[in-house]
């Protein structure tokens, strides 16, 4: 089994050296494949040109194309990402528009709402920090990210299993109470 884990959650003040995640899944004899989009200095940024290959059905570039590849190989995509304003960081959002194109990952056309995944077996996991109570954001806010993820890119495109795993109060941790949370993560 392959696993994708985008490594973004907690950047600051220092990061766990190895996403507990990964460590979990290696202990268990599962592969990882770490895309790490900071140092792969990766764009988020959708340009016009990345607007008309997206529209064309082709990779914007050797990087997304090889995320593309990585991902249509993968089991799960886990995505790691801390919660700002209640959405989707840009780095996260801008991989997602530009990795989960059309015509490569998911065909138009067909499907619900004209669409269907090519990755119809891939389960998605978004673990998420913020400093915003959990039971805030789900019944005060409405959980947005997790309809966005859930419902507008799973359900929408025929990916069946989604799961979120919140983690709030992420800004009130220290780094030790933040590594003892990641240790309890189980994926």
């Amino acid at each position: 089994m392959s696993t994708h884990i985008l490594p973004e959650a907690f950047t600051q003040p220092q990061p766990c050296s190895q996403p507990p995640e990964e460590v979990q899944l290696e202990a268990r004899g599962e592969s990882v494949d770490v895309i790490d989009l900071a140092a792969d200095g990766f764009n988020p940024v959708m340009s016009a040109q990345d607007l008309a290959s997206w529209r064309k059905g082709v990779p914007m570039d050797e990087r997304v194309a090889d995320y593309q590849r990585r991902l249509a190989a993968a089991d799960r995509l886990i995505l790691i990402f801390p919660v700002w304003w209640e959405l989707i960081p840009a780095s996260t959002k801008g991989f997602i528009d530009k990795v989960y194109a059309k015509d490569i990952l998911y065909t138009s056309g067909e499907g619900r709402f004209g669409m269907r995944t090519r990755l119809p077996g891939t389960e998605v996991v978004a673990i998420t920090t913020m400093g915003t109570p959990v039971a805030a954001y789900k019944y005060l806010f409405g959980k947005p990210l997790v309809k966005a993820l859930s419902v507008g890119l799973c359900w929408k495109t025929g990916m069946k299993r989604f799961r979120w795993i919140p983690f709030s109060g992420v800004d009130r941790l220290t780094l030790e109470q933040r590594q003892k949370m990641l240790a309890e993560v189980r994926i």
